[in-house]
């Protein structure tokens, strides 16, 4: 699946990073990072980190680019 954060949305509230730490985190600066694809094992976190986003700055595509959040 690919991951899609749109950091001009983005506050950094690191909800995200509860929910999917294998896939977000903060960098030194405190800027949110995040993996641009992931195994569909990690779905349900994924899924997870987008609806607990407040400003809901993450989507997430299948790997045909069909729109799953």
């Amino acid at each position: 699946m690919k991951i899609q954060v749109d950091m001009d949305l983005c506050e950094s509230h690191g909800q995200c990073v509860f929910a999917a730490p294998a896939i977000f985190s903060f960098d030194d600066d405190d800027n949110l990072v995040h993996a641009e694809t992931a195994d569909e094992s990690l779905r349900d976190a994924v899924e997870k980190a987008a609806a607990a986003c407040p400003v809901r700055a993450i989507r997430i595509e299948a790997a045909t680019g069909d729109a799953a959040a």
